[in-house]
């Protein structure tokens, strides 16, 4: 079966895409051995339809991340579990974990900020002056949660943030103008340590919705 993208699928008309034979299955190699599964149970004929294909790209995205290694999730974890129980473990969130393991890190604000990009923002934006101060405002618990939210994990580079890593190599920190809505809390691209910040008319405004932002929506993901 042909490779999918799994956004043109998503937001394009199946037929004008060429997808019209597309059903709810996938090909998976696993030890050099392929087999076609089914998304679910009972969809290897069922066709990927304008109706579904939300739900398809859905089921494709969880076979790809999770379903697709089953075995070897199941085997590191049972091996995990024996080491620490599960019930010992369970208590704590993903980020939770990372910083237990990891330690509360020590986040030069100078270093980010010297690293830096900015996009419809200027250095000298009055909103990019009030996120550094509430940047600086921060506690270090409060600076490993924001590291958290716009890169996915709350580790410094050794090299400091030079060498911060994006999906395609290194990637700075970057700051993007959002010009919808003020009452929007600050978003996040992790793949490409990316902040989208909305032209809050106050300090105290954009303060309040980044601490929000980092401490109520640390989790999930969307399909860009």
């Amino acid at each position: 079966k042909a490779v999918v993208s799994t956004q043109s699928t998503g937001e394009n008309d199946i037929d004008e895409c060429g997808l019209d034979n597309l059903d709810f299955t996938m090909e998976i190699e696993e030890f050099g051995v392929s087999e076609v599964r089914e998304l679910k149970t009972g969809s290897r004929n069922v066709l990927v339809t304008n109706d579904n294909k939300k739900e398809y790209v859905k089921l494709l995205c969880q076979m790809k991340m999770t379903g697709s290694i089953r075995s070897q999730i199941k085997a590191f974890l049972d091996g995990f579990y024996d080491i620490i129980p599960r019930h010992l473990i369970s208590i704590f969130s993903d980020s939770e974990l990372e910083l237990l393991i990891s330690g509360l890190p020590s986040i030069d604000i100078d270093d980010l900020k010297a690293n830096t990009e900015y996009h419809k923002y200027q250095v000298n934006s009055l909103q990019v002056q009030w996120f550094w101060r509430a940047l600086r405002s921060f506690s270090q618990s409060e600076r490993a949660k924001f590291l958290q939210f716009v890169t996915g994990t709350s580790k410094v580079p050794l090299q400091g943030f030079s060498a911060l890593e994006g999906m395609n190599g290194t990637q700075k920190f970057q700051i993007h103008r959002d010009d919808r809505s003020t009452d929007r809390l600050p978003s996040a691209h992790t793949c490409f340590n990316q902040l989208d910040l909305p032209v809050y008319e106050t300090y105290d405004k954009l303060r309040k919705q980044l601490l929000t932002a980092i401490s109520e929506c640390p989790e999930g993901f969307g399909l860009a």
